[in-house]
């Protein structure tokens, strides 16, 4: 989901995620049902975090632009609010043939938001729009990385008609994908998969987002975008599934200081927190409405390779390597994140890479190795990252780390969201600040960040031999072989190359009161649809 932690960047360490529940407000605008229906109807408002990137699906990565992308967008799938598991969205069903590699997708009958059809054929083009070279959308490589000649289009090498989708006719969409990917239709819930109005996009440029041109074809349709104050939407009138939103508006706000958002929830005045401030984390503990659960996400530093300074893998192993991750997460986050020195947390027959542990001895030889006998003549490097408290406490504790067991100086830098987004995307920094979010729960959702071309590889890491690991594993069906093939390119990308830092595994940790709202729980990759979500009478 989301880079969504980049998926997102994905909040703060111990802070982070979802919702809690307010006051109950009848509908004035977009009500999806009857007028009596409408008086019963709440809306629900959440700290977002931070002010969007953007609307366009093309054109965000984030945690909170992926939240309201579930408000205003859905593709041939959706995410089952308990599993995560992919549920029918636009397609009502699907099969695979015996081999595994093609897919085909029934649509339901269903418009934009303006009455606009959607058609098998409106996937064929915005898919080929999103992975268009032109495009340039962040997440392209995950559709170019299992669609059958898709990564040639992407590249340019190729054009659209070696790409594997086809219209079948009005209601058919095949995808024919690079083998048997175990994953696939879980991973199409993700935004790269999305529809998009492009006859909207076509009229309106680069203003087909705002209000009043806005389409979409979620369960809301965009009612106002107040830059630095908030977004709402209310309910889409065209929706398919129209009658499962129970919801009369959601505000969007992006409130940066964890401590005035968590007094906000406090005081009833939001509804779902999604930032906690570390300093009561031990009375936020003992709320009711404070929920805890496993998260398949990861919290880690990147590294520039392109920097003079890191593009020696003796320096980064000695950064990697001089940090106490456990006491990070005793003393600092507190939350309960698991610390770890592999980047992808253990799923169901995945075993992480071993990683390169806390050695403050080694960290030193490796250091002087490197030309910086107890740090003399480092360069000064700095650490952004993007504006949130637990980010902030974490940076301290590295730079203190750095100083007191290399003797190295590390200047510390906050950021705003899109602009911390924009720097690292453009690779215009030293070492910063991510997370990583699972959009669908298999490892080479995260290992594939990694790869040379792909969208979200800030660092610019490249190593030929970890990409060829994960094409061969991309064609091979689901099994113990694809598994050792994926961690085998863990261990040349953490181990061997030490390409980034992984600190912990996040634990989702979120403020919503569940006996005031119904239909959001707990799940692995803390996705949270809005269809089905309504207050409790």
């Amino acid at each position: 989901m989301k880079k969504t932690l980049l998926k997102a960047a994905v909040l703060s360490l111990t802070a982070a995620l979802m919702l809690s529940g307010c006051g109950e407000k009848a509908a004035d605008t977009g009500s999806a049902s009857t007028k009596d229906s409408k008086a019963k109807m709440a809306e629900f408002i959440l700290n977002n975090g931070s002010e969007p990137q953007s609307l366009d699906p093309s054109k965000i990565q984030g945690v909170p632009e992926h939240r309201l992308y579930m408000a205003l967008f859905e593709g041939l799938v959706s995410y089952d609010p308990k599993t995560c598991q992919a549920i029918p969205g636009v397609a009502e069903s699907w099969s695979r043939s015996e081999d595994g590699t093609v897919l085909t997708f029934k649509l339901r009958d269903t418009t934009w938001s303006d009455g606009t059809p959607i058609t098998a054929q409106t996937f064929v083009d915005s898919w080929l729009y999103y992975m268009a070279p032109a495009t340039a959308a962040e997440y392209a490589y995950m559709p170019a990385a299992v669609i059958e000649g898709a990564a040639d289009y992407n590249s340019g090498k190729a054009g659209r008609e070696t790409v594997g989708i086809k219209a079948v006719d009005e209601h058919t969409l095949e995808v024919k994908l690079v083998g048997p990917v175990a994953y696939a239709i879980d991973m199409m819930a993700h935004y790269s998969f999305a529809p998009l109005p492009l006859h909207a996009i076509e009229k309106y440029k680069n203003d087909w987002t705002k209000p009043g041109n806005f389409v979409g074809n979620g369960p809301f349709v965009l009612e106002e975008w107040v830059p630095q104050d908030h977004v709402s939407v209310v309910p889409n009138d065209k929706y398919w599934n129209k009658e499962n939103v129970f919801l009369s508006r959601i505000t969007y706000l992006p409130i940066e200081d964890t401590t005035v958002a968590y007094n906000k929830f406090r005081n009833n005045e939001i509804d779902w927190d999604t930032s906690i401030p570390l300093d009561v984390l031990d009375e936020v503990k003992l709320l009711p409405s404070y929920h805890k659960d496993s998260q398949i996400s990861s919290y880690y530093y990147e590294f520039n390779i392109n920097d003079p300074t890191l593009k020696d893998v003796r320096v980064r192993k000695a950064l990697a390597m001089s940090i106490n991750r456990q006491e990070l997460v005793d003393k600092v986050t507190k939350g309960g994140q698991i610390a770890a020195d592999a980047f992808c947390p253990p799923m169901t027959g995945y075993t992480p890479a071993t990683g390169n542990a806390f050695n403050v001895e080694e960290a030193k030889k490796l250091l002087a190795d490197a030309g910086y006998p107890n740090g003399t003549g480092f360069p000064k490097l700095t650490v952004i990252y993007n504006t949130n408290d637990g980010h902030k406490k974490i940076a301290e504790y590295v730079q203190q780390e750095w100083k007191k067991n290399l003797g190295i100086d590390v200047s510390l830098e906050n950021m705003e969201w899109a602009t911390f987004l924009d720097q690292r995307q453009s690779n215009n920094f030293q070492i910063a600040r991510a997370g990583w979010v699972g959009d669908y729960m298999d490892p080479s959702n995260f290992l594939e960040l990694c790869l040379t071309d792909s969208g979200n590889n800030d660092g610019r890491y490249a190593n030929p031999k970890y990409d060829e690991l994960l094409q061969k594993a991309a064609r091979l069906p689901a099994g113990d072989e694809r598994m050792q093939l994926l961690h085998e390119a863990e261990e040349i990308m953490m181990t061997q190359d030490q390409a980034l830092i992984p600190f912990y595994y996040y634990v989702s940790q979120n403020l919503i009161d569940l006996n005031k709202w119904d239909g959001w729980y707990t799940n692995p990759l803390d996705v949270h649809p809005y269809v089905g979500l309504k207050a409790k009478n």
